[in-house]
Protein backbone atom coordinates (compact mmCIF):
# COMPACT_ATOMS: atom_id res chain seq x y z
CA UNK A 1 0.00 0.00 0.00
CA UNK A 2 1.55 3.53 -0.45
CA UNK A 3 2.12 5.62 1.84
CA UNK A 4 0.36 8.68 2.38
CA UNK A 5 1.36 12.09 2.79
CA UNK A 6 -0.43 15.25 4.04
CA UNK A 7 0.92 18.32 1.87
CA UNK A 8 0.10 21.60 3.48
CA UNK A 9 2.02 24.73 1.20
CA UNK A 10 0.42 27.59 -0.12
CA UNK A 11 2.81 28.34 -2.45
CA UNK A 12 1.03 26.72 -6.08
CA UNK A 13 4.32 25.41 -7.67
CA UNK A 14 6.21 24.50 -4.74
CA UNK A 15 2.95 22.17 -4.09
CA UNK A 16 2.79 20.78 -7.49
CA UNK A 17 6.08 20.07 -7.44
CA UNK A 18 6.02 18.38 -4.19
CA UNK A 19 3.27 16.82 -5.49
CA UNK A 20 4.52 15.83 -8.91
CA UNK A 21 7.48 14.31 -7.63
CA UNK A 22 5.94 12.25 -4.77
CA UNK A 23 3.68 10.56 -6.73
CA UNK A 24 6.00 9.63 -9.24
CA UNK A 25 7.35 7.56 -6.40
CA UNK A 26 4.10 6.11 -5.83
CA UNK A 27 3.54 8.08 -2.52
CA UNK A 28 -0.17 8.64 -2.45
CA UNK A 29 -0.74 12.64 -1.32
CA UNK A 30 -3.60 14.89 -0.40
CA UNK A 31 -2.72 18.58 -0.24
CA UNK A 32 -4.24 21.82 0.75
CA UNK A 33 -3.20 25.62 0.54
CA UNK A 34 -4.53 25.67 3.98
CA UNK A 35 -3.83 24.41 7.30
CA UNK A 36 -7.99 23.69 7.19
CA UNK A 37 -7.34 20.71 6.37
CA UNK A 38 -5.65 19.90 9.68
CA UNK A 39 -9.79 19.48 10.76
CA UNK A 40 -9.68 16.18 8.89
CA UNK A 41 -5.73 14.74 9.65
CA UNK A 42 -7.40 12.02 12.18
CA UNK A 43 -9.82 10.95 9.51
CA UNK A 44 -6.57 11.19 6.65
CA UNK A 45 -4.70 9.39 9.01
CA UNK A 46 -1.04 10.55 7.12
CA UNK A 47 1.99 8.71 7.33
CA UNK A 48 3.85 11.90 7.56
CA UNK A 49 2.55 15.89 7.56
CA UNK A 50 4.87 18.40 5.22
CA UNK A 51 3.33 21.59 6.45
CA UNK A 52 4.54 25.11 5.43
CA UNK A 53 5.81 27.92 8.30
CA UNK A 54 4.30 30.39 6.49
CA UNK A 55 0.72 29.82 5.43
CA UNK A 56 -0.38 33.24 3.92
CA UNK A 57 -4.09 32.15 3.27
CA UNK A 58 -4.56 30.83 7.09
CA UNK A 59 -7.64 33.13 9.16
CA UNK A 60 -5.81 32.99 12.36
CA UNK A 61 -2.22 34.05 13.85
CA UNK A 62 -1.42 30.70 13.44
CA UNK A 63 1.94 29.49 11.90
CA UNK A 64 3.35 26.09 11.07
CA UNK A 65 5.44 26.13 14.15
CA UNK A 66 2.12 26.49 15.89
CA UNK A 67 0.24 23.88 13.99
CA UNK A 68 3.21 21.60 14.56
CA UNK A 69 3.19 21.74 18.01
CA UNK A 70 -0.81 21.68 18.68
CA UNK A 71 -0.67 18.23 16.64
CA UNK A 72 2.24 16.98 18.67
CA UNK A 73 -0.04 18.04 21.91
CA UNK A 74 -2.74 16.16 21.10
CA UNK A 75 -2.80 12.19 21.83
CA UNK A 76 -4.51 11.29 18.16
CA UNK A 77 -2.35 13.00 15.78
CA UNK A 78 1.23 13.31 17.92
CA UNK A 79 2.12 9.76 16.58
CA UNK A 80 2.30 11.70 12.51
CA UNK A 81 5.98 12.39 11.75
CA UNK A 82 5.85 16.35 11.06
CA UNK A 83 8.20 17.90 8.86
CA UNK A 84 8.27 21.94 8.48
CA UNK A 85 9.06 23.24 5.17
CA UNK A 86 10.30 26.66 5.32
CA UNK A 87 13.06 29.19 4.03
CA UNK A 88 13.59 30.95 7.12
CA UNK A 89 16.90 31.23 8.42
CA UNK A 90 16.13 29.71 11.98
CA UNK A 91 14.19 26.99 10.72
CA UNK A 92 16.20 24.40 13.23
CA UNK A 93 14.94 26.63 15.67
CA UNK A 94 11.37 26.83 14.20
CA UNK A 95 11.48 22.91 14.01
CA UNK A 96 12.33 22.49 17.72
CA UNK A 97 9.51 24.80 19.41
CA UNK A 98 6.96 23.52 16.70
CA UNK A 99 7.53 19.88 18.92
CA UNK A 100 8.29 18.75 14.57
CA UNK A 101 10.13 15.30 13.84
CA UNK A 102 12.26 17.47 11.16
CA UNK A 103 13.05 19.87 8.59
CA UNK A 104 13.04 20.80 5.00
CA UNK A 105 14.25 24.14 3.94
CA UNK A 106 13.35 26.08 0.71
CA UNK A 107 15.01 25.96 -1.28
CA UNK A 108 15.27 22.38 -1.56
CA UNK A 109 16.52 19.64 -3.90
CA UNK A 110 14.33 16.84 -5.02
CA UNK A 111 17.18 14.39 -3.45
CA UNK A 112 16.37 16.51 0.00
CA UNK A 113 13.03 16.14 -0.35
CA UNK A 114 13.15 12.52 -0.90
CA UNK A 115 15.58 11.82 1.88
CA UNK A 116 13.52 13.62 4.83
CA UNK A 117 9.87 11.81 3.48
CA UNK A 118 12.28 8.49 3.14
CA UNK A 119 13.23 9.06 6.78
CA UNK A 120 9.93 9.56 8.38
CA UNK A 121 7.70 6.77 6.32
CA UNK A 122 9.98 3.83 5.30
Amino acid sequence: MAKKVLLIEDDKDIRDTIIYALREHQYEVIDSEDAKILKRVSEINPDLILLDNWLTDWKSDANGQQLSKELKSNAATSHIPVVIVSAVSNIKEVTEAGLADGYLKKPFELTELFDIVHKFTD
